[in-house]
């Protein structure tokens, strides 16, 4: 690696301190320089590299002059070491240009962009000047570069501006045929509004005339309705008379009633026998369910809701419950929560409900009753997950709608007679219930019956 003169301060930096920039590099110059560092970059080992740059080594010269362009800059302009080791790569790969430059001779015909990148870099006496008058030449390129844009912009415009007036005059020239046919097509239009008022006086002519007409008819329908009324009192004398030729005639066909009888049953036999053809053909089996057998009623021997409520067991005795259960077609309707709050009220409302549900479930199996569940659903945020165990609806109320309600509708939705046995304290719902002819039993009754089936 090599050694910075003097002591640790390089060769060069004597000048430096002599000549600085005071005003930024031109753009033009500040990005050849980046460049210039990032081709240079790759001759040097990491140790020879500033820290901040040594993790931009194993990029390419492009990602170098993309990514690290800034740090780069910074660098070269603090580090003379750095600046000085750049410098030496520069000398190795264009030995002419740095030559000339060291010795302030650059060539004519070099870029000044590339003589002030390369002065900055060096760093030679008068170094300051070949950057400014490069920055000049490049400002002088760019003035140049936008007078030639102005020029093209300029002929652009002229040509849309032809362009545009040749346009107008053929839109102009367009409006002129298009007015000019909107001209023709306006007399032709009053020409023809002429002929339509002709022929609405024409019209008006004619509907006077049919006025008269319809007049002229009136007056002939009112003489014939005159002669009509004439005519229909005569017809009702006349229907008097056919009246009383009737009755005679009547009295004239009961005396042969005896021949018609005959004729009649003739008739009667034939619809019969088609009528007994017409079944053995159709082959439909005898009646085994008569309209009486459709009607809902307690048969003799069948026990109610009520019969069993007329028996001597207690309220709070599970065997009433069973008792219940074990009519024909009976159906449990249980308030949940009701229940659950009353058995377990310091459990999460989630296993609240598995837990009544697991039990109703085992006796709805056990019974063979129909067991529907009812949830108030007002208060839930989302759809409850929960599948339903095996026997068991489970309902959750819409919201707007309580359970109580809920309960209520199911009632109603029994036909009258049906079984229909509610699990719930709750007095409203139990007296609502009761008025719809369902039996009303306390959670506490259903609670115990569940506990013996742990």
């Amino acid at each position: 690696m090599e050694q910075p003169a003097h002591g640790g301060e390089p060769a060069g930096a004597a000048g430096d301190a002599a000549e600085t920039l005071d005003h930024p590099l031109p753009e033009g110059v500040r990005r050849r320089v980046v460049a210039l560092v990032a081709d240079a970059f790759g001759g040097l080992t990491v140790a020879e590299l500033p820290a901040p740059l040594r993790q931009y080594a194993r990029f390419t010269a492009s990602r170098r002059a993309k990514f690290a362009g800034n740090a780069m800059a910074a660098a070269l302009e603090s580090d003379p070491l750095f600046r000085q080791r750049i410098g030496e790569r520069f000398k190795q790969g264009q030995p002419e240009l740095a030559g000339a430059v060291e010795t302030g001779n650059p060539p004519a015909a070099a870029d000044p962009v590339d003589v002030a990148a390369a002065a900055y870099v060096l760093r030679p006496p008068g170094w300051i000047k070949l950057v400014a008058a490069a920055g000049e030449e490049a400002q002088r390129a760019d003035a140049e570069r936008a007078d030639e844009a102005g020029r093209r912009e300029l002929e652009r415009l002229r040509e849309e501006l032809a362009a545009a007036q040749d346009r107008s005059r053929s839109e102009t020239e367009q409006l002129r045929r298009d007015l000019e046919t909107a001209r023709k097509e306006a007399e032709s239009l009053q020409r023809k509004l002429r002929s339509a008022q002709s022929d609405v006086k024409r019209g008006e002519a004619a509907l006077r005339k049919v006025q008269g007409e319809i007049e002229a008819a009136r007056a002939e329908s009112a003489a014939q309705v005159s002669a009509a009324e004439s005519e229909t009192r005569r017809l009702k004398a006349r229907l008097g008379e056919v009246e009383a030729a009737l009755e005679a005639s009547r009295r004239t066909a009961r005396e042969g009633r005896s021949v018609e009888d005959m004729r009649l049953r003739l008739l009667l036999d034939t619809v019969l026998d088609a009528a007994q053809g017409l079944r053995r053909e159709l082959a439909l089996p005898p009646v085994s369910v008569h309209p009486a057998d459709t009607v809902d009623a307690v048969e003799p021997g069948r026990m109610s809701p009520k019969d069993i409520a007329a028996r001597a067991l207690s309220e709070t005795d599970p065997a009433l419950l069973d008792q219940l259960l074990a009519l024909p077609q009976a159906h449990l309707v249980v308030d949940g929560y009701n229940v659950t709050k009353t058995g377990y009220p310091a459990m999460p409302l989630e296993k609240q409900r598995l837990r009544l549900l697991g039990g109703l479930s085992a006796l709805a199996a056990r019974s063979g009753a129909e067991v529907t569940c009812v949830f108030d659903g007002a208060e839930l945020a989302a759809p409850v997950l929960l599948a339903p165990p095996r026997g068991v609806r489970v309902l959750f109320s819409k919201p707007g709608v309580t359970a109580d309600e809920l309960i209520r509708q199911l009632v109603r939705a029994e036909p009258p007679g049906r079984p229909v046995v509610v699990a719930s304290t709750d007095r409203e719902v139990a007296d609502g219930v009761a008025k719809a002819g369902a039996r009303p039993v306390a959670s506490a009754l259903l609670l115990k019956r569940l506990s013996r089936l742990s």
